[in-house]
């Protein structure tokens, strides 16, 4: 008996206890909370709830059939179940992608909670054992844990811990969870977050230009390893070796010979090209890598689809004319998958791959010629395959006129999730309406909300340009959005999120110009709004346009003082922000303008504006990270890499072995803002290095 219950009490040990990492405000099936004006009749939660009034019901529901006679053992069971309300549910009965009946519970000296931390409390677990040890329960949310386990037997719906635990040590331990800086655990009330400020921004952001090529897409290698892809606008991909941060190496590439050649597929134009790659979590195993692209179907043969303009969405493609600066359908967005195996070299070392189509996964023809997203990323934990796509443009990129955003029944404005692991047959996939060779996943937001398309995974959106997954927390999932006339944003994207366009612009209500596909009412949606970004007003004072570029969770050891914050840039401006949580890990976030420069021993000389030491980045199509955590920015002058502050000469008290670098030159002065380009002597000079003028449409 006592090995078998080590056992037991090993397995909750492994898997049940909480994960120190922990996301954003989250309910159990994955949606952000909803936001009350009224307490709930049961459960004492307002404003933010995982609860509605049928699921709050329930749950008094199932307390009454428990019927608990001990008032203080009552009291701790009704809040313990009542916790699946709390904003925060996900993380308390969510281990390990483990559904759990009962939150952790806390059960230390020091809460878990990061608004007590440091702070002596109760031990909640201590508590809940005292006062429920010998009082029968119906239906224990605590019988399931061993039921089938130990050989202990629970014949009667009816029990007592002590039916079920031989020992507090023994419930706690299976139960509750310690403290640790980052955890939550449930203590008997609402959870709630530290909520001291976070640091100051970080004096600035020192980079190394090891690449002179310009690329719009950087993927690391699956197989861990110093290598990455990165891919161009035209449609070719290329594999290349990332050298050592500080080692004074350059980017190894040979642009004379790709990893693969799709430019005889890929329409490439201003606003069109390859918009995405991605290689499959088993690549080094199995070979399978996705393209996402545009095509023209005058050009090519193999560019066929349904067009995203049909009677299902209430648009006739008949009246999308040339004159109203429609393209009905002659471009399309298509995913293809390809393959690295051959028989003669495994998929992890190989270094080419032939342009042969092994499936087509998705293709829609676009309506308008511009705002088409295209980025595409396996999820972290799941291994669905996520597409970003815009709303599909309109006469002078306005508005979204036919409303395909709002529209359920339209894949354009939305992010889907894939599975591309299990392919139905040709005559599933013309019966279940597909748009390629793919599956549902189940848990898609369909099986919830029959209105919606099966392969949406969040909608609202007007053109997401690069997600992300935090490599620390996955469920922070951020897609910066590009906006209209006013505001650009960033959004953590949750399960049937609506992120408002075009009902919205940002936090803004949008006012169309033009709706011949009708309007979304106001009331008619519960929009989640942006959690950083910025007006246009900060940054188009100059340069006339503003267009958002998501990047990444910095996750990297190199710079110690950016490590947790999102950096994001804006496309034309060449400006730079960092965003902290303050608190932490609530969903709340501070962002500065982060000044950046380029170290003097850079392997390769970053070109300057004039009178400063700010590097003339050019356009910022895109961020890379790889397997180091390191971040990468994509730009039209170059590849760069966020390298240690001190080669930059910025403090940062938490970087370890200092080696100072000369000072700049007296006659550069240090950057004052973050990356803008001071016009017009700049903006010419930016213009001139710039070999790729086209990809000022790219977004």
């Amino acid at each position: 008996m006592g090995e078998m219950l080590a056992i037991v009490l090993l397995f909750f040990n492994l898997v049940l206890l909480p994960d120190p990492s922990f996301p954003h405000p989250l309910c159990t099936d994955s949606r952000e909370p909803l936001s009350l004006n009224t307490t709930l009749k049961f459960c004492p939660y307002k404003g933010s709830t995982c609860c509605n009034s049928t699921e709050d019901t329930q749950l008094q529901k199932q307390f009454q059939a428990m019927n608990i006679s001990d008032p203080g053992c009552s009291s701790h069971i009704k809040s313990i179940l009542c916790a699946r309300c709390d904003p925060f549910s996900a993380e308390l009965f969510t281990i390990n992608s483990v559904q759990r009946p009962v939150p952790v519970l806390c059960n230390s000296t020091v809460s878990g909670n990061s608004s007590q931390s440091g702070q002596a409390v109760n031990n909640f677990c201590s508590q809940v054992w005292d006062a429920c040890e010998t009082v029968s329960v119906s239906n224990s949310p605590f019988a399931p844990s061993l039921k089938g386990q130990a050989g202990l037997p629970v014949n009667s719906s009816v029990t007592k811990l002590t039916d079920l635990w031989q020992s507090k040590t023994d419930f706690c331990s299976a139960f509750g969870g310690a403290s640790t800086d980052g955890s939550v655990c449930f203590d008997g009330e609402p959870v709630t977050l530290n909520n001291t400020v976070s640091s100051s921004p970080p004096h600035g952001l020192c980079l190394e230009k090891i690449g002179n090529g310009s690329y719009l897409n950087m993927v690391a290698h699956p197989d861990g390893s110093n290598r990455a892809f990165f891919s161009s606008q035209p449609g070719k991909i290329w594999l290349a070796t990332i050298p050592e941060e500080g080692s004074g190496g350059t980017m190894e590439i040979d642009e004379s010979s790709p990893f693969i050649d799709l430019t005889d597929e890929v329409y490439f134009s201003s606003a069109f090209g390859m918009m995405g790659m991605a290689f499959h979590p088993n690549f080094a195993q199995n070979g399978r890598f996705f393209a996402s692209f545009n095509c023209d179907k005058v050009r090519w043969p193999g560019c066929v689809g349904r067009c995203s303009c049909n009677s299902d969405v209430n648009c006739d493609p008949s009246k999308l004319t040339p004159d109203n600066g429609a393209q009905p359908c002659q471009y399309h967005s298509v995913i293809a998958e390809y393959t690295a195996n051959s028989s003669t070299v495994e998929a992890s070392l190989a270094t080419s791959a032939k342009p042969l189509e092994v499936s087509r996964i998705f293709t829609m023809g676009l309506p308008f010629t511009s705002q088409h997203g295209g980025q595409i990323l396996f999820g972290p934990t799941d291994g669905y395959l996520y597409l970003m796509m815009g709303d599909g443009g309109g006469p002078g990129n306005a508005g979204d006129p036919y409303n395909f955003s709002q529209n359920k029944k339209s894949l354009l404005g939305k992010i889907m999730r894939l599975d591309v692991d299990n392919i139905p047959s040709a005559e599933e996939i013309n019966n279940l309406g597909l748009w390629g060779n793919y599956s549902i996943p189940k848990d898609n937001p369909s099986s919830e909300d029959s209105d919606l398309l099966p392969e949406i995974w969040a909608l609202g959106l007007r053109n997401p340009w690069r997600c992300s997954f935090d490599s620390e927390r996955p469920s922070y999932f951020m897609c910066a959005d590009v906006g209209e006339d006013l505001y650009e944003e960033v959004d953590i994207i949750t399960k049937g999120g609506n992120y408002g366009w075009r009902v919205y612009e940002g936090p803004y209500l949008y006012d169309p110009p033009s709706s011949p596909g009708g309007n979304t009412s106001l009331n008619s949606i519960d929009p989640i709004f942006p959690v950083m970004g910025y007006n246009h007003s900060e940054v188009n004072k100059n340069e006339g346009s503003a267009s958002i570029t998501g990047g990444y969770f910095y996750r990297s050891k190199t710079d110690p003082c950016m490590y947790g914050r999102y950096l994001y840039a804006d496309l034309y401006a060449g400006a730079l922000w960092a965003a902290a949580e303050t608190p932490e890990n609530s969903g709340n976030f501070t962002k500065s303008k982060i000044p950046f420069t380029c170290a003097k021993d850079s392997p390769i000389q970053c070109i300057s504006v004039p009178g400063s030491a700010l590097p003339a980045l050019g356009y910022i199509f895109s961020f890379g990270e790889d397997n180091h955590k390191d971040i990468f920015i994509l730009a039209s002058s170059g590849v760069y890499r966020v390298v240690r502050p001190s080669r930059c000469n910025y403090a940062c008290s938490k970087e370890e072995n200092v080696t100072v670098i000369p000072s700049p030159s007296p006659t550069m002065s240090p950057p004052s803002h973050a990356g803008q380009l001071h016009c017009p002597y700049s903006r010419i000079l930016v213009l001139l290095s710039s070999l790729l003028l086209l990809l000022m449409g790219v977004i």
